[in-house]
Formats: structure tokens, C-alpha cells, sequence
């Protein structure tokens, strides 16, 4: 069972949980983070690091957001891995409480 970052990160993009990961399987987008769920290996040290709470494990994301999971396998073969934190967006503060964002999605 692999983890899944939903709605949440959108335009947020915290990068907390890029630094705790072991293995790399986080991969970065123009306003989005995926996880490869074939490289994930369920270590659960993510969730707590992420300040949008919009990571969940597969069994656990909220139905409305079920779509998230093959939309994060889709996105991390085409997006670039990333290992280290980064700065969030000067703006994620203000979209962090905001639903209902994936139209919002930048590929």
C-alpha cells in the first residue's frame, strides 16, 4: 500500500515531507507533489511532516479524492524527483485551508 498526496498540496507544496522520505519516491510539479507508488514503501514518516494533511495511505483517502490515487502514479513518471525541501510558494499559506483545488493543477 502506497501513500497518495491529495487535493490539499495543490499550490501549497510543502516540501516537508520531501526531507523524511528514505527512498526518494516523491517527485515535483509546477504547484503539486506525487508519490510513485511503485517506489513508496508505506514507511508512514511523511504524513505527520505535511502541513496541509493531504497525505494519506491508499486505504485512506477520503472518497471524494479516490481519483488522487492514479492521478499521483500518472504524474511521478513524468515529474522529476525531488530529495530536498524547498521553499513553498510565498502565496501557500493563503491557499491552505482553500478545497476543492484540482483545477487549480498544473502539469
Amino acid at each position: 500500500m502506497a501513500y497518495v498526496v491529495t487535493d490539499s498540496c495543490i499550490k501549497c507544496k510543502f516540501t516537508d515531507c520531501v526531507d523524511v522520505c528514505p527512498v526518494d519516491c516523491f517527485h515535483e510539479g509546477p504547484n503539486f507533489l506525487a508519490i510513485d507508488p511503485d517506489e513508496c514503501i508505506d514507511c508512514t514518516l511523511c504524513v505527520a511532516e505535511c502541513p496541509a494533511e493531504a497525505i494519506f495511505a491508499e486505504d485512506d483517502v477520503p472518497a471524494a479524492q479516490q481519483h488522487f490515487i492514479a492521478l499521483n502514479a500518472e504524474l511521478a513518471k513524468s515529474w522529476p524527483v525531488i530529495i530536498e525541501r524547498k521553499d513553498p510558494p510565498g502565496d501557500a499559506d493563503a491557499w491552505l485551508n482553500v478545497k476543492d483545488k484540482l483545477n487549480l493543477l498544473e502539469r
